[in-house]
């Protein structure tokens, strides 16, 4: 039979690890995985080159698209065009910093309208747990969001407020009569109040001001009321090492707890932050060198999931890079586009294996919302890929990268891995501009719609860089 899409190539990334392989989609779907010679034929063939991996698409879980409401902020566009020129093919939106936030059923619809003709990449959406609107929950459950986020502190905008210990545990058995789970940026409020204040561009006074004590105190909260309800709930964007003990015991207890990383936390590390580097301000901080070592055991002995972005620009001055002041400036490292390359880079250097860097980054955030044709090069499987180089390198120019605002902590930083070509559904994604978007809205388990080109129209030469 003769297939939409065959790709040959040597190093193919199955599940099996690396394998001379040819792969044939149809519809948009792995549909033939066999060896190397075999001669698939297909009315459009890729033939890899020696140095190039295909892997299953990112699935990004942790993105600030802030479409509408603060759109020059960044948008639907410019991110997921970030997201493929990084070999991201699903990204799953979190409900602030847009406007309105996704807290009930009609801001969903808004967000929906708004990202319908603008996704370069798949695309789907979390709800948000406020004050007051746990009757909004379940609406929002039925209409395909993949879980619930709430903070446990002021999240930043006042149109997004925190829920305290007890309303989240009310939130949570509400959840697990559905069995959605609640994701939780898990800082406590009084051991911040309690906190220094941070002033100026001192980074040792602003890492002081958000203490790991913090972050403990309350993913200690977060196990407990999972215990105690049942519920399923995640910690995002872990930044303290001293948690992973509490969360590796409470999952041996049973409780439904998983947990995240991001790359600034595995590649950056507080004693080489400048002093007035806003660049680099995110909440929870960047820790110290040593912290980010058992980071990297808490990933490698399972307690820590999945790496994600928690892509979160701003504008530019609201970063204050002239001031370098601290307790001023918005808070948010965007990495969306160079995520694999981040954690590649540094994953090679500690001896651990593209696969493992894949699991991470495609097969478990997969996992963690249900997208069980996502995240992996297998039968059945979407046909969401990405040609990697991982011996290829550059150097990051915050200026080539699609993020709306050029600011970047990572800026003249030498990074291994290049993505080469990103393909989605069995089409490469251009991402030119004036090119036509092509990515699918998503609902828990299915496609809400698809938007772009068909089959017919010709992809793009593949670019480097």
């Amino acid at each position: 039979m003769s297939y939409d899409l065959v790709i040959r190539g040597r190093r193919i990334m199955t599940t099996a690890g690396e394998q001379p392989r040819e792969i044939g989609v149809t519809g948009g779907t792995i549909v033939a995985i066999e060896p190397l010679g075999n001669g698939l034929d297909g009315a459009r063939v890729l033939e890899l080159g020696d140095d190039e991996v295909l892997l299953p698409g990112l699935v990004d879980t942790h993105v600030h698209v802030n479409e509408p409401g603060r759109t020059e902020w960044e948008g639907f566009a410019s991110a997921t065009r970030a997201a493929a020129a990084g070999g991201v093919t699903t990204v799953v939106d979190m409900p602030l910093n847009s406007i309105p936030p996704t807290v009930d059923v009609g801001a969903l619809e808004v967000k929906r309208k708004v990202a319908a003709d603008q996704a370069f990449v798949d695309v789907g959406f979390w709800g948000g747990a406020v004050p007051g609107n746990i009757g909004d929950l379940r609406g929002l459950h039925d209409e395909g969001v993949f879980g619930f986020k709430c903070f446990l502190l002021h999240s930043g905008v006042e149109e997004f407020p925190p829920l305290d210990a007890d309303e989240m545990e009310r939130d949570m058995a509400e959840l697990a009569t559905f069995d959605a789970v609640m994701i939780v940026h898990a800082e406590d409020s009084r051991a911040i109040e309690k906190a220094p204040t941070p002033h100026g561009a001192e980074y040792a006074s602003f890492l002081a001001s958000r203490p790991r004590g913090a972050e403990n105190l309350a993913i200690a909260e977060v196990i407990e009321r999972a215990r105690w309800t049942g519920a399923r709930a995640h910690v995002l964007h872990v930044s303290s090492s001293d948690a992973l003990p509490m969360l590796a015991s409470a999952r041996r207890d049973g409780v439904r707890i998983t947990a995240e990383t991001c790359p600034h936390y595995l590649t950056l590390f507080a004693e080489e932050i400048a002093d007035g580097a806003t660049t680099h301000k995110c909440c929870p901080p960047i820790r110290e060198a040593s912290n980010r070592e058992l980071l990297w055991e808490g990933l490698l002995d399972g307690t820590i999931d999945c790496i994600v972005s928690d892509h979160s620009p701003s504008t530019v001055e609201l970063k204050l890079l002239d001031s370098g002041d601290f307790n001023l400036a918005w808070g948010g490292v965007s990495s969306l586009q160079l995520g694999l390359s981040l954690v590649w880079s540094e994953a090679r250097r500690r001896g651990i294996g593209l696969q493992q860097v894949v699991r991470w980054m495609a097969a478990r955030p997969a996992e963690l919302v249900g997208l069980t044709t996502k995240g992996k090069v297998a039968l059945g499987y979407d046909a969401d890929l990405a040609v990697f180089a991982p011996d290829a390198a550059f150097v990051v120019d915050p200026q080539r990268l699609h993020h709306k605002n050029k600011v970047s902590a990572y800026a003249g930083r030498a990074l291994a891995g290049v993505v080469r070509r990103t393909i989605l559904a069995g089409r490469d994604v251009d991402t030119a501009p004036g090119a036509v978007a092509q990515g699918r809205l998503l609902r828990r388990g299915s496609v809400e719609r698809v938007s772009g080109p068909g089959p017919d129209v010709p992809d793009p030469a593949p670019e480097e860089g």
